[in-house]
């Protein structure tokens, strides 16, 4: 392989590149970014950029030194042809190479009206600048902000609101923040937190409209309740879009679940034929994951990125391909929480309190399906996530018998409570997307604005 060629500029992208160099490729690398910034970190934004703890240009990834790649920054792909190995950019040049890796990743959802969209005070939050505008916004010190959507962004989002004395509303369609990622039997644990520490949190409830005044500024929202909240600062956080338009009609297996790849993070064409010379990583990502029946996992978080584009890159100039197997996991840090997962919560069918204490906000809750365990969330507690790990990675059953010092004196299992397909504002962390290159059905779009059940975690 002579050449190399990177569309994506961000995590994936910038590991997929350190990991070619470091397994001995000389040759042309090339990293495409649609942003005009050199990779840098997402998971502050959310959290110390929005509280003013950091500023985002302090958020760039430190880089290898020696990584001698042409950074082609702002100027997004627009296409692939896979007959003359070229990546074409919005302002026409071609870029040719012997192998490729896609990394596009997502952007946020939008809100759905765009001429709501466009009101002063209306934001989404996934780049620098998104976080920027948004903590200007914020450290003004508006009446009341609303986020809608409950899941890990949009709930930290809400506690950086609280953190910084905003009064706060949070809209969530589901019947608890996080129950379309954890359940909602895991959410009722969120929706607690979210309550004492004084977000107005509105479940089932969705918001139908933003209201602009005459200079085109947010100052209303109408609930689905019959409610219109007054607000000046409304933030869409209904999940993520993946970035896969720019590669119609290459005749990949590309759609707006993902781009569909082998374990070996090798691409499918659309006629679920694996290439030898296009690679997928990140959250743009569909692959086999061997502990999930074959289904097709899409996993949108930090750790996945990192050992999905190590794999890739890895089987760009290897001789032999290895798998990515790795568990998905994820964090998050909320209301002076931490959580933590490990496994696939959205396939459970049961959930089990094993360690610790609900009421006391430090626990571990074991997630079921069909008799085994697929995954578990730590609350406090992220020393204990290995063992689990290794359980989930056995298929051990459900509920496991840990005989843990800190364990209740008998497992009771509950329903997990997880939404199907339109019952949340939010998309989960990680989700199985269908069975199989080959399917032609694609999850119809549903619109967040339109309005399960399950005991809560004890």
């Amino acid at each position: 392989m002579r050449s190399a060629v990177i569309v994506g500029a961000s995590l994936a992208g910038l590991r997929a590149a350190e990991t070619l160099r470091a397994e001995g490729f000389t040759g042309e690398l090339t990293l495409i970014g649609d942003e005009p910034y050199e990779p840098y970190d997402r998971p502050p934004l959310s959290k110390q950029v929005l509280a003013g703890r950091a500023s985002p240009a302090h958020t760039a990834l430190v880089m290898a030194e020696d990584l001698r790649a042409r950074w082609l920054l702002g100027e997004p792909a627009t296409g692939l042809d896979l007959r003359t190995r070229q990546v074409r950019l919005s302002g026409g040049r071609e870029i040719g190479f012997d192998r490729v890796l896609i990394a596009t990743g997502t952007r946020a959802r939008p809100w759905p009206d765009p001429a709501e969209a466009a009101l002063d005070g209306v934001f989404t939050l996934r780049g620098r600048d998104d976080a920027a505008s948004l903590q200007a916004a914020l450290a003004a010190g508006p009446s009341r902000v609303l986020v809608i959507g409950g899941g890990f962004t949009g709930s930290e989002i809400a506690s950086v609101c609280r953190e910084m004395g905003l009064a706060v509303t949070v809209a969530e369609r589901g019947p608890a923040p996080l129950a379309g990622a954890l359940g909602a039997a895991a959410g009722s644990v969120a929706a607690r937190l979210h309550r004492e520490h004084g977000v107005d949190l509105r479940v089932n409830t969705t918001v139908m409209a933003l209201e602009g005044d005459a200079d085109g500024r947010l100052h209303a929202a109408h609930l689905s309740d019959g409610d219109v909240l007054p607000v000046e600062v409304a933030v869409v956080a209904l999940g993520a879009v993946r970035n896969t338009e720019w590669l119609a009609g290459s005749g990949l297996a590309a759609d707006p679940r993902g781009v569909v790849c082998d374990a070996a993070c090798r691409a499918f064409d659309a006629d679920a034929i694996v290439t030898s010379d296009v690679f997928v990583a990140g959250d743009v990502a569909r692959w086999p994951h061997p502990h999930y029946d074959g289904l097709l996992l899409a996993v949108e978080h930090w750790d996945n990125a990192v050992r999905q584009a190590s794999t890739a890159a890895h089987n760009m100039v290897a001789d032999r391909p290895r798998p990515h197997r790795g568990l998905p996991a994820f964090w998050s840090y909320q209301f002076g929480v931490s959580i933590k997962s490990v496994g696939l919560p959205t396939i459970a069918d049961e959930v089990v309190v094993t360690q610790g204490s609900v009421a006391e906000r430090r626990f571990v809750a074991c997630f079921g399906r069909q008799g085994r365990c697929v995954a578990a969330v730590a609350v406090d507690a992220p020393r204990a996530l290995p063992a689990y790990a290794d359980l989930i990675e056995a298929a051990a059953p459900f509920p496991p018998d840990l005989r843990a010092a800190d364990g209740p004196r008998a497992l009771l299992p509950v329903p997990a409570g997880l939404a199907v397909d339109g019952q949340s504002t939010h998309s989960p962390t990680a989700a199985v997307t269908g069975p199989g290159p080959t399917a032609r059905e694609v999850p119809r779009e549903r619109d967040p604005r339109s309005p399960l059940t399950a005991p809560p975690l004890e």
